[in-house]
């Protein structure tokens, strides 16, 4: 079974961060790559380099342009220096740890005295701060595995669609169902060709065929397909746990998924961190825009081949927001998503 395991291997790394040093010139803290290169973080270095590339998020071309000085940083370094971006990424999530644990020690140290509701003050600041810069860089983070694959994600959609048409190409399907194995592909495009309304056996024809849709809806969809994207990877790989552990008949993942209880069901399609629910709604709104109502203007003309993109985009998305949120919560706690409501596919 080809497993995605490109973000596991750095996960593994890091222990082994780039040790780090006082520089008196720069007055901040250095990070010494393994090759002996010298890579800066400290604050004023990351907040120059980020406002010098303050538009890189743009030239990414995605909906989402990051908030904090870590977001933009990355996505300097994702575009101009990237066999640095995961050396980048660790020490980041290192500092951002540092820093609010920092914080939430002093908060501790100055209860009872004068200063208390001052630290305390600072610690809430701290921990919203480093709650805006790790989705940040979990979205950067996926960015990345978009790239592995040679896939852009779509700009906002406000900028594909002309005299209320929308055409999304080339279409990158290929290089989407790729990340997947044999099995989960078969369970995306049933969900695909549900939704759109395609035969499993269309054709080229079909395809390019055009149906009206509210965008509004279409957005909808768009969420649901994140959400679904990351409940097959988490059911997958409990599935290929238990496969490995059974002496049994090994079931297939169809199967396996339909024998889901409710609780599994929840625990596997709830994201379980409150960054990773952030960032579905976040992006879902920064690619198709607020919801004002429904009018003439949410309804666009499109191709099923759009269409089908569209999903399949979401549905990666939600495959690598699962293996990113893996990987920084190993180096960044994050916070757990209690309150969450049940998430179900479409």
């Amino acid at each position: 079974m080809v497993m995605d395991t490109s973000l596991s291997h750095h996960q593994g790394s890091l222990p082994f961060l780039p040790s780090r040093r006082y520089s008196p010139r720069t007055g901040g803290v250095c990070a010494l790559l393994p090759w002996r290169r010298k890579l800066r973080y400290d604050s004023m270095v990351v907040v120059a380099a980020s406002s010098a590339g303050a538009g890189a998020g743009a030239s990414l071309d995605a909906p989402l342009v990051p908030r904090s000085a870590q977001g933009k940083f990355l996505s300097c370094v994702l575009t101009k220096k990237r066999p640095l971006f995961h050396f980048a990424v660790a020490d980041l999530l290192k500092q951002l740890a540092q820093d609010k644990e920092a914080a939430l020690s002093r908060m501790f140290l100055s209860s009872g005295s004068d200063e208390a509701s001052l630290h305390r003050r600072i610690a809430q600041l701290k921990e919203s701060n480093c709650q805006t810069a790790v989705e940040d860089i979990m979205y950067m983070l996926i960015l990345y595995k978009f790239s592995e694959i040679r896939v852009p994600l779509l700009p906002k959609l406000s900028t594909c669609i002309y005299n209320g048409r929308l055409e999304i190409w080339p279409s990158k399907d290929w290089e989407l169902e790729s990340i997947h194995t044999r099995d989960v592909l078969e369970l995306i495009k049933e969900h695909s060709n549900a939704v759109i309304s395609l035969r499993v056996d269309s054709t080229l024809t079909d395809d390019l065929e055009t149906t009206e849709i509210d965008k509004h809806h279409l957005s909808r969809v768009y969420t649901a397909s994140i959400l679904y994207g990351y409940f097959l990877k988490s059911a997958s790989l409990r599935h290929q746990l238990e496969c490995s552990l059974s002496e049994g008949i090994t079931k297939q993942l169809r199967h396996y998924i339909s024998g889901f209880d409710s609780k599994i069901l929840q625990r596997c399609a709830k994201p379980r961190s409150r960054e990773a629910k952030n960032l579905i709604e976040k992006q879902s709104l920064a690619l198709f825009g607020p919801e004002e109502g429904k009018d003439e203007e949410s309804v666009i003309v499109t191709s099923f081949s759009s269409l089908k993109r569209l999903l399949l985009e979401a549905v990666a998305f939600g495959t690598f927001l699962w293996d990113t949120e893996e990987y920084v919560d190993g180096a960044f706690k994050l916070k757990e998503n209690e309150n969450a409501e049940e998430n179900s596919s479409v």
